[in-house]
């Protein structure tokens, strides 16, 4: 078995932060056939995720994504390439969301 765990920082919020892992969670089913359950908290919500050979959870706050994911025997073989294509995916989410965040932060700021 093999285990994945990565962390991004992010000054969304957790309103924000929840749209974006809503996203994430619809990729994951859409493009990797996952199946994701959303289960939001007070402080912090938690996306399960499985499929045959993969089951995982991303943990989401105002702060910062958690992923954890454990990988079968089979597609253990495959942890770099499957680690590289979760960054990637979850960096284009959070790159798109930054330029909103900066203009909330300036009218925040003016305000």
């Amino acid at each position: 078995m093999a285990d994945i765990h990565i962390e991004r920082e992010h000054a969304l919020g957790l309103p924000a932060a929840r749209k974006l892992a809503w996203r994430w969670a619809e990729q994951a089913e859409n493009e990797f056939d996952m199946s994701c359950t959303y289960e939001e908290g007070n402080g912090c919500d938690e996306v399960q995720f499985t499929r045959s050979g993969v089951s995982g959870t991303l943990k989401v706050s105002g702060e910062r994504f958690e992923l954890d994911a454990r990988l079968g025997f089979l597609l253990g073989a495959f942890k770099e390439r499957i680690e590289s294509e979760i960054v990637k995916n979850l960096d284009a989410l959070l790159a798109a969301k930054k330029p909103a965040a900066k203009a909330a932060a300036k009218k925040k700021k003016a305000g």
